[in-house]
């Protein structure tokens, strides 16, 4: 195989809950239907391959020809496919709260569904793969989301703050014992309200927004089940803003979410890098299917210190990478200049070009890549150069 940089055609995902301007204000990418166009998928996952742009071969097809030279000695022996997937996504509505599993659950959820003859496609089904979903998210615009559960204590006020009286016996109790199994057993009440107590909790929580809150916590909370509540008023997760921790980046901020971690995205645009893998439990803002057996024993039941919650990036010359705490993926950003600048390859990577214009060559090749187009690279590059006036996100492994 000679060529070694391929320029990429991605799948658009529309689902409802993407932006229907985001990605083209940012990258100039059409949207002529006015669909609300919510990701886009960077890498080889069956469920929105990428094609290769000079030919239109799925990059997954490409990767089978010769997966040694493509993806590197390395990556076939840990993973025997492309273990990340790369995306832009632009949330102008909040996303489904969700956990995802960790490798061994999925293994073992996988095959049971494939063993009880559930449709891959089907609207119950829980896992879609077999691998975990770790991932990191990259602001692009200012980026709110939830992330992790929030110290017990503050869990504890915000339900008090909120005077939610039909939970008063289960909000004491997680008070008298503030430790997973009380933040599990607490959880798992919420999550399965029904009937009239649902609504009474409901009720009361819709009085409690429409109130004054009284610590500057509760009022971002409260904002936040506010805005929820209007798409979802009748809906379990209206409870989250509560019970996760509230986080907004800045443009050119970094967090990463662990597998089995509760979690929403919120609204903004950010690049998302994760293990290839598509496996969702939901846990409320949504109208699909919800396993709440399945979503608990696939819940970390730990408290995340906010503090904690965004990456501390380290810096080297012109580039800004994440310390990430898995080895499917790793992440940088590489700014460009007019002086040629090295990289080495050690398995197939995906360049995004973010703004700007950056030239890549490897020695035989030269390819510019405009905002908003991506990059192919083999392992068998085994190093390239760049340099131009612009911004690269890289992702490899």
């Amino acid at each position: 195989m000679n060529q070694a940089l391929f320029k990429l055609d991605n799948v658009i995902q529309n689902y409802v809950w993407g932006s229907q301007t985001a990605i083209t204000e940012l990258f100039g990418i059409a949207n002529p239907s006015n669909q609300p166009q919510a990701e886009i998928w960077m890498g080889a996952h069956p469920n929105g391959c990428s094609k290769l742009a000079d030919n239109g071969m799925l990059l997954s097809d490409f990767i089978a020809q010769d997966p040694v030279g493509v993806l590197g000695d390395y990556t076939v022996e840990r993973f025997g496919e492309l273990p990340y997937l790369f995306k832009v996504l632009a949330a102008d509505k909040p996303l489904s709260v969700q956990v995802h599993p960790s490798r061994g659950k999925a293994i073992a959820g996988y095959e049971k569904e494939n063993s009880q003859g559930i449709d891959l496609a089907a609207g119950n089904r829980n896992y879609k793969d077999a691998n975990h979903k770790p991932e990191l998210v990259y602001a692009l615009t200012f980026y709110k989301a939830m992330n992790g559960f929030r110290p017990i204590n503050e869990i504890v006020s915000l339900f008090n703050q909120a005077g939610i009286e039909t939970l008063r016996s289960e909000i004491d109790a997680l008070a008298d014992m503030p430790s997973a199994k009380g933040l599990s057993q607490f959880f798992a009440v919420v999550m399965n309200l029904s009937g009239e107590r649902k609504q009474q909790a409901l009720a009361e929580l819709h009085q409690a927004i429409a109130g004054r809150a009284k610590t500057a916590q509760a009022r971002e909370a409260f904002a936040l089940i506010a805005e929820f509540n209007q798409e979802y008023a009748d809906d379990i997760g209206l409870f989250s803003p509560l019970m996760l921790n509230v986080v907004e980046l800045e443009p050119g901020e970094a967090m990463f979410l662990h597998a089995e971690t509760p979690h929403a995205y919120v609204k903004g645009t950010g690049l998302e890098i994760m293990a290839n893998s598509d496996n969702v439990l939901r846990a409320g803002l949504t109208p699909k299917h919800m396993d709440v057996a399945e979503l608990i024993d696939n819940t970390k039941f730990v408290s995340i210190d906010p503090q904690h919650i965004k990456l501390t990036p380290y810096q080297m010359e012109n580039k800004i990478g994440y310390p990430i705490p898995v080895d499917d993926f790793g992440f940088e950003v590489l700014k460009s200049s007019t002086e040629v600048t090295s990289q080495y390859v050690r398995g197939a990577e995906i360049l995004l070009c973010v703004e700007g214009e950056v030239s890549v060559s490897d020695g035989k090749q030269s390819m510019t890549l405009k905002s908003g187009e991506s990059l192919f690279v083999c392992s068998n590059a085994r190093r390239y150069q760049y340099q131009g006036n612009g911004t690269l996100a890289r992702a490899f492994n």
